[in-house]
């Protein structure tokens, strides 16, 4: 089968459900080919910050998405040995909503495809797993896909790759990749939420660092280790791994026998990398595709969205008359470097200098400075709530709705 379109997009995760939404909604045709049947996947990334909540609100379709389950985090709190720091501050922020909202992520893309799918030239396809470029001279002009009812042809003028960190589109089209480097790996695991827990998200206790995020009626908890260390996690047993857990929050001794085998801890290796070049001709990568970010400050999510978001505004009306040009796609990439290149720069900081160090002197460390200038002046609070809420040039819709 083949299709033909102006923009096919490689994958249904946030950058992608949010630039097929864009440009449907600007009346470009557009398809979108995602590799799973649906969206209902162990996601880890579920934190939904003010910048993308307001492009929700620029778009109209705020309050519907806010219908959604979620929980609302007005600030984040830390726990620093036997020393209380709120760490950053939402409520001042210059956007409708205050707060990053907790929503499981499949929700999220579920209420994207709800929403493209109002529109006449939007397309989504599932269980469609990219295979090939279509390539001549150098200029890439659509996919090969395998689906469950055989081989899929999508010519496109513009090709986006929007399918993650291990991004196939980007291995294709041979871009190359600069890796910054993570010194660290993290484990996921849930526990039970009681009415009487803390609040405390990050926990700096005994050499250990330790995510805490409210989902309702469970914690989406992430425990760091040393990059490479989940088999020495492994050995030292299961009962050791609950024991450490404790150690650092005791409140949850009650429950962590909820860790029943290790199948209900995840590895998410952590990496930071970006591409020197984010197109080629006829093709551009986005969102984690284009730069993997660290789990650090939840981010990655919507540094995709404001990729989707400069993408659309830029290449909209190129896409409509055509294949956009080199230089055309060179502007998402001038626009969005730098947001990039910021925020991996302060998440390296944060990793090398905080938690690497706290892992390896395998104690309970000393109140840093900032956080002691945190404690004593709270309207400092305001600024790592302004970076982790509304990041680096935050973008604003500009593609029109046709």
């Amino acid at each position: 089968m083949t299709l033909e379109t102006r923009c096919c997009i490689a994958g249904g995760g946030p950058a992608g459900m949010m630039l097929g939404l864009l440009l449907a909604r600007a009346g470009i045709p557009v398809v979108v080919l995602e590799k799973h049947a649906d969206f209902l996947r162990d996601f880890r990334g579920d934190t939904v910050h003010p910048s993308t909540l307001e492009v929700m609100h620029e778009l109209g379709i705020l309050d519907a998405l806010l219908q959604r389950p979620h929980t609302e985090l007005r600030q984040l709190a830390g726990q620093i040995g036997n020393d209380r720091v709120t760490v950053a501050d939402f409520s001042h922020l210059p956007t409708k909503c205050k707060f990053v909202a907790m929503m499981p992520q499949w929700d999220f893309l579920d209420f994207l495809a709800e929403r493209a799918r109002a529109y006449p030239t939007f397309t989504l396809m599932m269980r469609a797993e990219v295979e090939e470029l279509v390539e001549d001279n150098g200029r890439v002009f659509g996919v090969r896909a395998h689906t469950p009812d055989g081989p899929l042809e999508v010519r496109a003028d513009l090709v986006v790759g929007a399918d993650g960190r291990s991004s196939v589109v980007r291995e294709l089209a041979r871009l190359v990749i600069e890796d910054i480097g993570a010194p660290i790996d993290v484990l996921w695991l849930r526990l039970s939420q009681h009415p009487t827990d803390g609040n405390a998200n990050l926990n700096l206790r005994n050499g250990h660092f330790f995510v805490m995020l409210n989902r309702n009626d469970y914690w989406q908890c992430a425990y760091v280790i040393p990059k490479d260390g989940y088999e020495e996690v492994r050995r030292a047993g299961l009962e050791a791994f609950r024991a450490e857990i404790v150690g650092i929050v005791p409140f949850l001794a009650d429950r962590v026998h909820e860790i029943q085998s290790w199948d209900d801890v995840k590895l998410l290796t952590v990496r930071i990398d970006r591409l020197t070049q984010w197109h080629r001709l006829g093709l551009l990568c986005i969102g984690d595709a284009a730069h993997a970010m660290s789990p650090i400050g939840g981010v990655g999510i919507n540094l995709a969205i404001q990729d989707a978001v400069a993408t659309a505004n830029l290449l909209h009306e190129p896409l409509r008359h055509g294949a956009p040009s080199v230089s055309e796609l060179h502007a998402v990439q001038r626009r969005r470097q730098f947001p990039t290149r910021a925020t991996q720069r302060m998440q390296v900081l944060m990793q090398n200098r905080v938690i690497y160090r706290t892992l390896r002197s395998g104690g309970t460390p000393s109140l840093p400075l900032f956080a002691r200038l945190l404690v004593y002046y709270p309207l400092l609070r305001r600024l790592p709530g302004r970076l982790v809420g509304l990041g680096v040039r935050p973008e604003h819709v500009r593609s029109p709705e046709v």
